[in-house]
């Protein structure tokens, strides 16, 4: 798929055509890969024209006329849609979308919405018989660009509110993002829908650096590419942006741990695989893969995502890499499936035996045959205090200067806590992690509250809990300190690891807690949906307060989190790179403390530097020949 021959008028995906009759029975046609292209007829009104990309047939247009157009945008993040066509009534025609690129389909959506609304101003309908009786020449013009004046009629007709969206159960206080069930175009059919209303807009709330959209480019282009960055340069941020423009039944996410695969929607890199822990011999590895769910997971894959691959055993990669080849029957590196790879080896490593050193992915045999590009963030978005960001860069590379000590002892004294919140501590041991949070609300008096999940396969409830980030049970007292587990609003601060504190429950329905937020916004905090992939790549979905206590929690659980107050122990730091993960979690070294501090627990492992050092090295190179390959690629396009 070449994305820039697409616009945000036009997509790629696949589209099932219904003509439904008076006997309701319909008549279905499925094109498995087709483009859908918003333009306009001789006579200027809105059209949708469907051809499949390959293969003989003509492409079929069909008019958007005014009343006569419903929108279901319910799954437009699993990259489905549904467009139904004429008027109401048992006789209609549904444009059935599916496994387009969820970022694509959300922006064509929205010129859809946009340009809708800007036609019923300018265009007046055309009358049929006028249009049976018309000797103009049958054109089709795609639309231009979404235009200011576009959106500003658009919300002059307030066409975002009558936007209808389901309300979910229980769904109260910071869940204030839209689910939306259905749209009538022409602003007169409307569900039932919630009150926050927002303008009209072609662009996410927060927008990729530069840096971020030359790896994002370099995805689309197709290379394998691995990209890299210190803690806060938003890879998390840049990952989820990389999913939602692939297309989601050729695309697998996954991570070296359930928490961070969980963060993507995605699965364990070892569930997708199948093969085990991977220390069979190769043979025995490639009959598990060849199991007919297994198997078929690696036969569909075209674009494998792997997060946290710091972890990743290097022995581990080069046996899946032969395992692809032999399932895929293909010889090209990792059986010809593109790699998209994130982590930072600074960070943690691969659990190895004490005795043993750990073999990172990048020094396994395969991995210069797989990875085309490797590309490393440098712009921190998690701090802004420029001195601790060049606090936190010595410890990554394990310089521990005495100024970084002395900074660091110094924050022992800090007062961190405020407004009843307590400093969460980061602990080495996932032991500790329980027993203070048990304690600590065992001590609350008051009524203990329990919250239980909804899970939509009971039977698999280990899998739920070992890749949530939220338990199935709950258990909260007023008083208890607590963080968010989810990016709830990021514009108020109410992200994933915001702390608070509850400071009540409601006396009606559930009960829900009231939470009081270090960000300043106090608000009933309702349940949330986790979804993500079990064995055999169905689906799982939790539906859980979005909430965890917080007295302490684990370095390894603490990744991709920013932390508005910390409490630190490194006396039993057992990791290179562990130190840092820890240190930096925080948000600012004013919301820190550090009990204990030891210089010698800032350890760099020496293979990790030397490779970043190379990495630097060929990265300007690696970048100027992606610009020519991608303006090569793109003039390729534009000349086809």
């Amino acid at each position: 798929m070449q994305p820039d021959s697409e616009s945000d008028g036009r997509i790629r995906c696949t589209v099932a055509i219904e003509r439904l009759g008076a006997v309701a029975t319909p008549n279905r046609v499925l094109l498995r890969d087709a483009w859908v292209t918003l333009g306009r007829d001789e006579f200027r009104e809105l059209v949708l024209q469907v051809a499949a990309t390959c293969g003989p047939g003509r492409a079929q247009s069909f008019p958007l006329r005014l009343d006569e157009v419903r929108l279901f945008t319910r799954f437009v993040k699993d990259g489905k849609s549904s467009i139904r066509l004429g008027p109401a009534g048992p006789s209609h025609v549904q444009l059935l979308l599916s496994n387009c690129p969820p970022d694509r389909l959300r922006r064509f959506v929205q010129t859809l919405r946009i340009k809708f609304v800007a036609a019923r101003e300018k265009v007046a309908p055309v009358a049929e018989r006028a249009r049976l009786l018309s000797t103009l020449p049958r054109t089709f013009d795609t639309v231009s660009p979404v235009q200011a004046r576009d959106l500003k009629q658009a919300s002059a007709r307030q066409a975002l509110a009558d936007v209808a969206a389901t309300p979910v159960k229980g769904q109260t206080g910071c869940e204030s993002r839209k689910r939306v069930r259905s749209e009538a175009l022409d602003g007169k059919q409307v569900a039932e829908r919630q009150q926050v209303k927002k303008p009209w807009s072609m662009c996410s709330r927060a927008t990729l650096s530069q840096e971020q959209s030359m790896v994002l480019s370099a995805v689309l282009s197709g290379k394998n590419v691995f990209f890299t960055g210190s803690a806060g340069t938003g890879k998390s941020f840049l990952l989820k942006k990389i999913v939602a423009s692939l297309p989601p039944n050729s695309t697998y996410a996954t991570a070296s741990t359930g928490v961070a695969a969980c963060q993507i929607g995605g699965t364990t890199l070892h569930a997708f695989a199948g093969i085990g822990s991977g220390k069979a011999p190769l043979h025995q590895c490639i009959e598990l893969a060849q199991r007919p769910g297994v198997r078929q997971q690696w036969l569909s894959c075209r674009q494998l995502i792997i997060d946290e691959i710091s972890m990743v055993e290097g022995e581990f990669f080069d046996k899946l890499e032969a395992v692809a080849r032999v399932v895929r029957k293909c010889e090209d590196p990792f059986g010809g499936i593109q790699l998209i790879i994130c982590g930072d080896f600074l960070q943690l490593p691969p659990v190895s035996k004490a005795t043993e050193q750990p073999k990172f992915c990048f020094q396994a045999k395969s991995w210069r045959r797989c990875i085309h590009l490797n590309m490393e963030l440098t712009e921190v978005r998690r701090q802004t205090d420029r001195e601790f960001i060049s606090l936190l860069n010595a410890v990554r590379l394990g310089r521990c200067t005495e100024e970084v000590t002395r900074q660091l002892a110094l924050t022992a004294t800090h007062r961190v806590e405020r407004d009843g919140i307590l400093a969460t501590r980061l602990c080495t041991h996932k032991d500790d992690v329980e027993l203070t949070n048990a304690r600590q609300l065992q001590e609350l008096s008051g009524e203990q509250r329990s919250f239980k999940a909804v899970d939509s396969d009971p039977g698999l409830v280990k899998t739920l809990d070992a890749q949530c980030p939220v338990s199935s049970v709950i258990e909260l007292k007023q008083g208890a300190q607590v963080m968010l587990t989810k990016n709830l609003d990021v514009s108020r601060g109410l992200v994933n690891g915001a702390r608070g504190v509850v400071i009540g429950f409601e006396t009606e329905g559930k009960g829900l807690p009231k939470v009081r937020f270090l960000c300043g916004i106090t608000s009933v905090v309702g349940p949330e949906r986790w979804v993500l992939k079990g064995p055999s790549g169905i689906y799982l979905s939790r539906h859980q307060l979005p909430l965890k206590l917080a007295w302490a929690i684990s370095i390894h659980k603490s990744q991709g989190m920013s932390l508005d107050c910390a409490e630190i122990s490194l006396s039993r730091v057992f990791e290179c790179g562990q130190a840092y993960v820890a240190l930096s979690r925080a948000r600012s070294l004013a919301g820190l403390r550090v009990l204990d501090f030891d210089p010698k627990v800032v350890r760099a492992n020496s293979y990790v530097l030397q490779f970043y050092r190379h990495l630097r090295k060929d990265q300007f190179l690696s970048q100027a020949s992606l610009r020519s390959y991608i303006q090569a690629d793109k003039e390729n396009g534009e000349a086809t």
